[in-house]
């Protein structure tokens, strides 16, 4: 009986179809569609953000860009230019700098928008850097902010690249839709 027992589970064991390596998993991360909705800052402009952050304005000028989902965040500086416009470009292009050791590359993309009279580059810091995204808008006679994208985690570049795309994409439509309101 122990025999046939054994025979029967072997043979109802041995007519499905043959092993095969499950293949490797993906993984699959999805962000909700972005809305965007105008907030206007403290301070003298406005731009579209993401229905799903949340904006922090400051009486000094430094705003926040909030992703609690995503465990990010945009952090804003503005400053007002007055005879010292050199010195705020050259900042805006030695902070990413500071990222360059843990940096791969630190690609650069300019960005001019005639029509809102907004100029500037947004930088993005490949490899494990404490911030990924840095940029900076100016109208380079009044007015100039700073951005940068920070993560509540010790950076690994692999495992946060699609946040960083996700964001990467508000960042730019920050970027598109800024208007200096005075």
């Amino acid at each position: 009986m122990k025999n046939f027992l054994i025979l029967f589970i072997l043979i109802i064991s041995c007519t499905g179809e043959p092993m095969r390596p499950k293949p490797k998993s993906m993984l699959n991360l999805k962000y909700p569609n972005p809305s965007y909705i105008i907030k206007k800052s403290r301070c003298p402009f406005s731009f579209q953000i993401n229905r799903y952050s949340s904006f922090v304005s400051s009486d000094k000028c430094n705003d926040q860009i909030i992703y609690p989902n995503l465990k990010g965040t945009i952090y804003l500086t503005y400053r007002k230019v007055n005879n010292n416009f050199d010195s705020l470009l050259s900042d805006a292009y030695s902070i990413p700098l500071k990222h360059a050791r843990k940096a791969f590359r630190i690609p650069e993309k300019a960005y001019i928008n005639n029509i809102n009279k907004t100029y500037g580059s947004i930088f993005q810091i490949v490899g494990n850097a404490a911030s990924q995204l840095q940029f900076f808008l100016t109208d380079s006679l009044n007015h100039f902010i700073f951005g940068s994208l920070y993560f509540y985690k010790k950076p690994n570049y692999d495992s946060i690249m699609p946040a960083i795309n996700y964001i990467g994409e508000d960042i730019s439509k920050l970027m598109e839709s800024l208007k200096w309101t005075d």
